[in-house]
């Protein structure tokens, strides 16, 4: 569990880094990421479009609060606060939650954002 929880960590530099071939290694080939917005992401060739084009943040910082781990899951609560291709600035609240295989790769991960929409 302690693997899955450093990887899961690991994530979120990598993203803030901007590199996105990082980022999108830390992926299963086949894996699937979902988000609020978008359709859901399916392949690792999918996600590098996703982190080099279509995602519309150009910059920030992602603050982990919270890592629960259960096995090969990971649920975690956090932070985001950046800037979005438009200029504008962004601060929101985020859960993700993780599936890892046993290589380490994340097959799945599902996106919410504690945003009021109702």
């Amino acid at each position: 569990m302690a693997e899955v929880e450093e990887r899961v960590r690991h994530y979120y530099p990598t993203v803030d880094s901007g590199d996105a071939e990082a980022v999108a290694a830390l992926f299963a080939e086949d894996a699937v990421y979902a988000r609020p917005g978008y359709q859901p992401l399916r392949g690792r060739a999918a996600i590098l479009a996703f982190y080099t084009g279509d995602r519309v943040i150009a910059e920030g910082r992602h603050t982990v609060d919270r890592v629960l781990v259960a096995g090969g899951r990971a649920a975690v609560q956090g932070r985001f606060d950046g800037v979005l291709k438009d200029g504008s600035e962004v601060a929101v609240e985020f859960a993700d939650f993780f599936d890892v295989d046993d290589a380490g790769a994340f097959t799945e991960r599902t996106t919410y954002f504690y945003a009021p929409l109702v």
